[in-house]
């Protein structure tokens, strides 16, 4: 018997109202931190990009003093961080170019324009300014969650933020934060299925944990 498709506009409401305004991990109190902490923050834990934040901000309070420092001046902050060589010149390189945090763009093209920045990044820095979204946040939780869902395949991000954005409407696009959060709490590698809110309309589950789902 064929699977009924899931209204998934509909089915994603309760996910996004549970984590509706919860802010990103990256504990940044303005765009300019969170542009350094997500740069930073590549192939790295964010809680250990937290750990460092405080005195690296200390010392480059905004994109005005970035602006005036080198590479090296970032390396006694940053060097336990992964490529942080690149990431301190990608550093500085935004901030020469922006100047000030009142000049930071807040658009898809603006940001992406930048090293460091991919589309990932530039939707999360949107969302924590609270710019409209263009895009929907595809992390390492996402790319692991949302095939279990059934809301989308593959393991390339640029493809399933696509298809992401085409199975939702716009105003839905915070759903990537919210199946990221979920990838954090329930849906781990090893997934609690039997507390997650989701498990109604989702494929991993229905097709392999549920009572009587046929196991393949």
């Amino acid at each position: 018997m064929k699977k009924e498709a899931v209204n998934w506009p509909e089915a994603v409401k309760p996910l996004l109202k549970k984590y509706k305004g919860k802010p990103h991990p990256l504990e940044a109190k303005n765009t300019y931190q969170y542009i350094v902490l997500v740069v930073l923050s590549a192939q790295s834990n964010d809680k250990f990009i937290n750990s460092i934040a405080a005195e690296l901000f200390e010392a480059f309070p905004n994109m005005q003093s970035m602006s005036q420092a080198t590479p090296e001046a970032l390396y006694p902050y940053i060097s336990k961080v992964i490529n942080y060589r690149n990431k301190a010149k990608w550093l500085t390189t935004i901030a020469a170019e922006i100047k000030k945090d009142s000049l930071i763009p807040l658009s898809m093209e603006g940001l992406t324009k930048y090293p460091g920045i991919g589309r990932k990044s530039a939707n999360v820095i949107m969302r924590e300014a609270g710019a409209p979204p263009e895009g929907i946040i595809v992390d390492l939780h996402v790319l692991r969650v949302a095939p279990r869902l059934g809301i989308a395949t593959g393991d390339d991000a640029t493809k399933m933020e696509k298809q992401l954005m085409e199975a939702l409407p716009k105003s839905e696009w915070d759903i990537g934060m919210a199946i990221s959060f979920l990838g954090r709490e329930i849906c781990r590698p090893k997934p609690e299925c039997e507390k997650c809110l989701m498990n109604k309309v989702c494929d991993y589950y229905n097709n392999f944990l549920a009572p009587g789902a046929a196991k393949k």
